[in-house]
């Protein structure tokens, strides 16, 4: 069987995914069990047959699942600077929607 796979953009990032994967993108306003459509596909490949859009692929999308929303471990950040008396803390915590990648889709065009 051969593989296909696509690349597109979501919050700023770009992840590269096949059929059933899960994967964690930024947070999206939707809730668990919902579809998820991403339209923003750059590449869709299937064997040798490669679309790389310009910048999108016409027709491309890419469906998922919603799992979960969620947040992300801790992340301290600490600046000093030493001898100073200067020292600053603090944490973050990325908030993130888990999905299931549902199917790949591209329209393809007359050569």
């Amino acid at each position: 069987m051969i593989s296909m796979f696509a690349v597109f953009s979501s919050g700023g990032k770009q992840h590269r995914v096949k059929e059933g994967e899960v994967i964690r993108v930024e947070k999206l306003p939707v809730t668990a069990g919902e579809q998820v459509v991403f339209d923003k596909v750059l590449l869709v490949a299937k064997g040798d047959d490669i679309s790389v859009g310009a910048p999108y692929v016409e027709g491309g999308k890419v469906l998922a699942e919603v799992i979960d929303n969620g947040r992300g471990k801790k992340i301290r950040v600490i600046k000093f600077k030493r001898r100073k008396d200067y020292m600053r803390r603090q944490g973050h915590r990325q908030d993130y929607t888990e999905v299931r990648i549902t199917s790949i889709d591209r329209v393809v065009g007359e050569d």
